[in-house]
């Protein structure tokens, strides 16, 4: 017998009775209904029957097809207008004792007792005939039941298509929203760079001619891809910008060519952006090295030229990315899809961790963002973020470099101001900094943490050069990384404003790792810095690892000499810029562009094919700044970014965002 469950109401009473028990709707005197009534009788029985085998049989399992037994219902129960007595399986005597002539229900069908072989004959015709009509009303019934479950199926599909539909209209809704207008400042010093003395303009004119290389061949091979295969001539791309060409190189480029007055190739870079850059792909990609490239360089784009369509396109793209946040702690994924939302972590992280410096590098970027859409979603996100991390405890007062989403544990007790860590610092600092320094907690927790990196991180080597280790389960690796060296420009640029009267120090500090990076870009051949060198018994900076020889035209020591040059004015930074620039004009230069090399230690080195994207963005426009006036995006208005990207400094910040967004 099927599951009371499946079986209509009536059916459902009929099943609660005890399989063994006996129930008679007719008094024993049968001999006194007439033949007519018991045809009516044994036609109501027989289809009731009928219908209730026929559901075990037909029916489907009410897990898998809930709609369909819903249907079916719907159809059978007002054929149904009594209860159906239970009775024993027998076929051979009356159900319940009385006479011959009497009615018996049976399991497999219904009988007429007595009245002669005759009488039998007849029931028997009349039994077929009940049959094919109960078979015939089955089968309708199935039929109706079939055209419910279809139109029941349509009406989901147009369900669906109506609720597509409507995501389709919002999401164009709000690519046609006209965002609400903000002040812009004014791009201090775009045409008033000029460094004054005839000597440093043509360095200045040189680096632009670098510039020029860069992009030009950019433009010839790989035009909306993400980056530059310099010696294939071709198109280059990498995971963290997903399986899309997204032209990372014109986003991350445009706001370097528009401060060196190349305006026709801002132009080619607008146009491309304008009619090509579309978001809504299946990209699985970065959300850091998206958020520091792509908005990064959209919002510089549009504070230095005022042109709409770089904000429009930067909060479309931070939509894209606030599914990340999707997480038990508010924590960001390292990765999202930028069509469906779904988020992960790299697999190579620490239990399933989200990394410092990824998660710790979107406060500059999402500030500006709710204050140039009037959103405040974007500033509660980083928030949140700076709380939680606030909150929790620190081993020696260091911030590990891994954190899980989920748990909102600590991951591996491994801390580097390099790789892993760096820019999480260097945001503490400038979200002080672009509050117009009235963002009070950022730099408590900034000089909190560079406290902690000083008493357990910060050595002298033998010979007396400052470098930054980095703390692994316990003890301190005398090691420090080619990303590490933009620690010099940030205690640079943290110095004023240090408690306790600790400018002069900070500042030295800041000289010293200069010079220390300066070191191991002197002892190698190319005079190129490696990508990590170490402090270990008579080895000093210097790397010894094959792994750790390359160079892939990073930026982090030229931003240092930069950011020392502009606070100090000493003549031997503008000299080590000149060094560099004129290192990567010999060896990393190539016909179709500029290349990275693998050895820095070799006089013929490999090449690696690669032209990144930070090259335009931040090498050439450090060295630019570097041989050019003060006045040129001055930081007592401008805060530039991880990727060198400039935002202004937000005046009013500290009441309220875009007249509507309170912060305090």
């Amino acid at each position: 017998m099927a599951s009371p469950a499946l079986l209509p109401l009536s059916s459902r009473r009929m099943a609660a009775l005890s399989p063994g028990s006996s129930v008679s709707f007719y008094p024993h005197h049968r001999a006194t209904l007439r033949l007519s009534e018991k045809f009516i009788l044994l036609l109501i029985l027989s289809a009731f029957i009928t219908l209730c085998f026929g559901a075990i049989f037909f029916l489907p399992d009410s897990s898998k097809h809930r709609r369909f037994d819903l249907g079916l219902q719907d159809v059978l129960i007002p054929h149904i207008e009594q209860p159906r007595p239970a009775g024993r399986d027998s076929r051979d005597g009356p159900q319940g004792g009385g006479g011959g002539g009497g009615a018996a229900v049976a399991g497999g069908g219904v009988m007429v007792h007595g009245g002669g072989e005759e009488h039998r004959h007849r029931h028997r015709e009349e039994e077929e005939q009940l049959r094919k009509m109960i078979r015939a009303d089955h089968e309708r019934a199935l039929e109706e039941a079939k055209e419910k479950l279809k139109k029941s199926k349509d009406q989901i599909r147009a369900e669906i298509q109506t609720e597509k539909n409507r995501v389709a209209q919002d999401a164009k809704k709000r690519e046609g929203k006209q965002l609400p207008k903000v002040p812009i400042p004014k791009p201090v010093g775009i045409n008033n760079g000029d460094p004054g003395d005839p000597e440093t303009r043509e360095k200045q004119e040189k680096i632009k001619e670098m510039m020029k290389h860069a992009w030009g061949n950019y433009r010839q091979y790989a035009w909306g891809h993400n980056e530059l295969k310099p010696l294939s001539r071709k198109g280059h791309s990498t995971n963290i910008f997903g399986n899309s060409q997204l032209g990372a190189t014109i986003v991350d480029a445009l706001d370097t060519l528009f401060i060196m007055g190349l305006f026709d190739e801002f132009r080619d870079g607008k146009e491309w952006i304008e009619k090509n850059l579309d978001f809504s792909v299946n990209a699985e990609v970065s959300v850091f090295e998206v958020n520091i490239r792509f908005i990064g360089g959209l919002l510089a784009a549009y504070y230095l030229s005022g042109e709409e369509v770089f904000k429009q396109k930067a909060a479309q793209l931070a939509e894209k990315l606030l599914p990340s946040f999707n997480t038990p702690t508010g924590i960001p994924w390292a990765m999202v899809n930028l069509k469906s939302g779904v988020g992960r972590n790299w697999g190579w992280a620490s239990a399933g961790s989200s990394i410092l410096s990824e998660f710790g590098t979107l406060h500059l970027e999402f500030v500006h963002l709710s204050y140039l859409t009037g959103d405040p979603i974007y500033y509660k996100k980083v928030l949140h973020i700076r709380k939680l991390l606030k909150n929790m405890d620190r081993p020696h007062g260091l911030y590990p470099n891994y954190l899980n989403p989920r748990t909102g544990r600590w991951g591996q007790h491994h801390t580097s101001v390099g790789g892993l860590g760096d820019s999480f610092y260097e945001y503490l600092l400038k979200a002080w900094l672009v509050s117009d320094k009235t963002d009070t907690e950022a730099r408590k927790m900034y000089d909190d943490a560079l406290q902690a990196i000083e008493k357990h991180l910060i050595r002298k080597s033998n010979s007396g050069l400052t470098f930054i280790g980095e703390w692994k389960n316990g003890h301190l690796e005398r090691k420090m990384g080619h990303l590490t060296c933009f620690a010099g420009g940030m205690f640079a640029l943290g110095a004023d404003g240090s408690p306790d009267d600790k400018a002069g120090h900070y500042l030295q500090l800041g000289a010293e790792i200069a010079h220390t990076c300066h070191q191991s870009y002197d002892k190698t051949v190319l005079k190129l810095g490696p990508e990590a060198f170490k402090f270990d018994g008579g080895t000093e900076g210097v790397a010894l690892r094959q792994n750790e020889k390359y160079y892939i035209l990073r930026p982090e020591v030229i931003e240092t000499y930069w950011y020392m040059w502009r606070f100090t004015h000493d003549p031997k930074y503008r000299q080590w810029g000149w060094e560099a620039a004129q290192a990567i004009d010999k060896y990393c230069r190539v016909v179709g562009g500029f290349s990275g090399v693998k050895d820095v230690y070799s006089s013929s080195p490999a090449y690696d094919d690669v032209q990144q994207s930070f090259f335009l963005a931040e090498t050439l426009k450090y060295l630019y700044l570097l041989f050019s006036s003060d006045d040129l995006l001055p930081l007592d208005y401008w805060v530039f970014n991880t990727e060198a990207h400039p935002l202004p400094i937000l005046r009013s910040m500290n009441t309220t965002l875009s007249g509507n967004i309170v912060f305090q």
